[in-house]
């Protein structure tokens, strides 16, 4: 990077870290530390939920998913706005009503502690080791750009996250996630328009498009049924809804976020902004990986994109090997830019017949340098079995790194951490939050003072700060980080749903019963996601499903019948 670059990049990350720390230096008290007061308006509650789900994940992977798998991936939040509503219409108010620092305080009202720490206990464990992802992401940029071990960067970035979450807290978390997302914005527009100024002369966007749609990347819809498709509308409105529910009904680092809004109907506003805006925002990222595949079309871009897998196997016994491949990837390469040329030439001539050559031609030739790549990746992995042959995390990072202006490049990559950032620092609050309030409080000290949970809320945080930082060094063995955090998700989430599910509407059923269902469900979850039964989506509908099912069917079973408290607004 240039020193403008650097510029961009440390004047940045270092003005939302102060904004944040000057904005919560009051959260001194439980209340502060952990719901931010229940003070801010919709907007910004809004803004500070878009910032939790928008990880360096979404701006790193999803372009890189979008280059080599098309738009398709855009169908898994369909179920996002329906979701959105039957938070607001339920979730909200209940938790508003009572008062709650995490989600998992109405279970024992509604149950017994038993079921509350069980279900604090999955959140823990999903959110712990997917925050670790989150925090990996970033941790490529920074080693790729300063040529160093991913350990070290892992371990810096993590710190700074940890530092001001310590510090300040819930309110330090939604002030510098506000920033964020208005930093984030800005620069992901730039970048769209200038991956569009960087194609060749007579390309234009339309143009791009054509092109990136007959190579089968604008794959938008797919309304073929098939439970083992991860990614069409069915899955992603069922599927889908089911996982965003939870997520965002369940999961404290979401509940943490619009527990913070300063009434019942602010918070409303803000989850109905994210339903609004998510879709778009999504289907604009995974735009600029189409118009960044569009890009390569005419610019040879490398056989591999992760350019530490590439030295290990140029210093091994494979080095000729790959050198040759790589050699005939390039001449490949050179004749994919003339097919490309040559059918966006035909179509802007209207001569259709010889663009229906071309693109006969260029699928041939894209099919070959596909053909060269897995060659190149067979090779890798004959040298080193571990060896990472998923490179589309690195897709965008490389373009930015190689073709943005100075001072972009900077921007961009401030970005990518801000969003880091922001995710993991949520993460880390809501850890910490569910760990004390759920665990620490309720049964470890009942009767610590104020001061003493807030000091306990600081350790836990540093605590889980250290444990997502160990899983982050695992990360890279992960595949497209995007589609691992989703994953690891959907084994969790229908289950704690579930139990939410018995908690709000099924209201005869007892503890005894839910508890049970809910440890049957995980199993029933876990068994299909080994076995890979079905994809991943329908992992949350499973869960979801086998709780409600099966404490149905137990009930009647059970001995003596628990009284069910009256929650407010049921």
């Amino acid at each position: 990077m240039s020193l403008a670059d650097w510029i961009v990049l440390i004047v940045t990350l270092l003005t939302i870290v102060g904004y944040g720390l000057y904005k919560s230096r009051q959260s001194n008290d439980l209340e502060q530390y952990l719901a931010g007061g229940r003070s801010l308006p919709w907007y910004h509650v809004g803004l500070s939920v878009m910032a939790t789900q928008a990880s360096a994940i979404t701006f790193l992977s999803a372009p890189g998913l979008a280059y080599s798998d098309g738009m398709r991936f855009v169908q898994f939040y369909f179920g996002l706005p329906l979701a959105m509503i039957v938070l607001c219409i339920t979730f909200v108010p209940i938790f508003h009503q009572l008062k709650v620092y995490t989600a998992y305080e109405y279970l024992e009202q509604r149950f017994d502690l038993r079921t509350r720490v069980l279900t604090s206990i999955l959140f823990l464990i999903q959110r712990g080791l997917s925050t670790g992802i989150t925090i990996y992401a970033p941790s490529i940029i920074l080693s790729s750009i300063l040529q160093i071990n991913v350990i070290y960067t892992t371990v810096f970035i993590g710190t700074l996250v940890i530092v001001y979450t310590v510090w300040g807290g819930t309110k330090a978390v939604s002030y510098t996630q506000m920033l964020q997302m208005s930093i984030i914005f800005a620069g992901m527009f730039l970048a769209g328009v200038v991956v569009i100024t960087l194609l060749p002369d007579g390309v234009g966007f339309k143009n791009s498009l054509q092109l990136a749609g007959k190579l089968g990347r604008l794959n938008v819809i797919d309304w073929h049924f098939d439970p083992n498709n991860q990614y069409n509308v069915w899955s992603g409105i069922i599927g889908g809804f089911f996982l965003q529910l939870s997520y965002f009904g369940t999961d404290q680092s979401q509940v943490g976020r619009y527990l913070t809004g300063s009434s019942i109907g602010q918070s409303r506003l803000g989850l109905i902004m994210n339903g609004l805006i998510k879709i778009p925002m999504q289907f604009l990222i995974l735009l600029i990986g189409i118009l960044v595949f569009s890009f390569y079309q005419f610019n040879a871009p490398p056989m591999f994109f992760n350019q530490n897998e590439v030295d290990h196997i140029q210093k091994s016994t494979y080095a000729t090997q790959y050198r040759t491949i790589e050699k005939q990837y390039a001449e490949a390469a050179v004749q994919r830019k003339a097919n490309a040329q040559a059918y966006v030439n035909a179509v802007n001539t209207g001569n259709y017949q010889a663009a229906a050559t071309a693109q006969k031609a260029l699928r041939n030739s894209l099919a070959l340098t596909d053909t060269l790549r897995k060659q190149g990746l067979g090779l890798m992995k004959h040298n080193n079995a571990l060896a990472d042959v998923n490179d589309t995390n690195y897709v965008f990072l490389t373009f930015v790194t190689h073709y943005l202006p100075r001072g972009l490049v900077g921007l961009l990559i401030a970005i990518v951490f801000l969003a880091s950032m922001g995710s993991t620092a949520s993460a880390l609050n809501s850890l910490a939050s569910t760990t004390v309030i759920d665990i620490y409080k309720r049964v470890i000290n009942k009767n610590a003072t104020d001061h003493q949970y807030v000091t306990a809320s600081r350790l836990a945080t540093v605590f889980w700060g250290v444990v997502c930082l160990g899983m982050a060094l695992y990360a890279g063995q992960l595949g497209n980080l995007l589609e691992a955090v989703n994953k690891l998700g959907s084994y969790i989430y229908g289950v704690i749903l579930g139990v939410f599910i018995v908690a709000f509407y099924l209201k005869w059923i007892n503890a005894q019963a839910v508890f049970i269902a809910a440890i049957l469900g995980e199993a029933v979850v876990i068994i299909c996601g080994y076995t890979n039964a079905v994809a991943y989506l329908w992992l949350n509908v499973i869960g979801c499903l086998s709780v409600v099912i099966i404490a149905l069917l137990i009930q009647p079973l059970m001995k003596q019948k628990s009284p069910v408290p009256n929650a407010p607004g049921h």
